[in-house]
């Protein structure tokens, strides 16, 4: 039957592109395509943009290009009720099922009320999920990321719950050395998101710099632009 067909769900971040190397080394899976969704912000220069992470969506297909990769983006309403976003996401899931793939795979490490989510949002629609980094220690998978060569650029803190100031500085052992007691090396509270520009299965970087950080929604970003 061949090895199976997977899509991985795709933040432009450190995490799902752990997942991509853990998915490719495993060679369980054959991963076909990056699936993301986009937005177009109230305000701003009108670019189509990954929520949270706040990276416009050029960045995002010059990741995918770089990991030979086609990008699936999924165009949400801002802002998107969660009706809207089981609509346009289980469309592209249904593209998914008729281009062969089973498993759809996510970057998430250990919270179990998101976990449960994707679940549900998979449910009948015939493609499983998939966990490749699942319950692995946060501080050894940090550590893991920075030394197999992955770089990453924080674009996104929540002040809340992590120092502001970590708004445009590059994930690396500096980085994780000045994080504060209390958040999670691998961001997975929502301390802060990134958005990467090299690392395994790169063909070549994407190189990108910090134009300016600012707060927006409650949120610290970094806006970057390719270098």
């Amino acid at each position: 039957m061949g090895t199976p067909k997977a899509w991985l769900s795709w933040s432009s971040g450190k995490d799902a592109t752990f997942a991509l190397h853990a998915l490719r080394s495993a060679g369980e899976v054959e991963v076909t395509g990056l699936l993301t969704t986009v937005a177009r912000p109230a305000s701003g220069d009108g670019r189509s943009r990954v929520p949270v992470h706040d990276v416009a969506q050029p960045l995002v297909q010059a990741q995918a290009d770089a990991l030979g990769l086609a990008l699936h983006a999924v165009e949400l309403p801002s802002p998107c009720p969660n009706d809207a976003y089981r609509e346009r996401t289980g469309a592209a899931l249904q593209r998914a099922r008729a281009d062969g793939v089973a498993h759809v795979a996510f970057g998430d490490l250990f919270l179990a009320d998101v976990r449960e989510f994707r679940e549900q949002s998979l449910r009948g629609t015939g493609v499983g999920p998939l966990f490749p980094l699942w319950g692995r220690d946060t501080a050894a998978l940090a550590a893991s990321m920075v030394a197999c060569g992955l770089r990453a650029v924080v674009t996104c803190v929540d002040p809340a719950r992590a120092p502001a100031s970590l708004a445009g500085r590059w994930f690396d052992e500096s980085f994780l050395d000045d994080l504060p007691d209390g958040v999670d090396p691998c961001g997975e509270n929502g301390e802060f998101h990134t958005f990467v520009t090299d690392g395994p299965g790169f063909a070549r970087p994407v190189p990108v710099e910090v134009v300016s950080t600012g707060e927006r929604d409650g949120f610290v970003q970094a806006e970057i632009r390719a270098a």
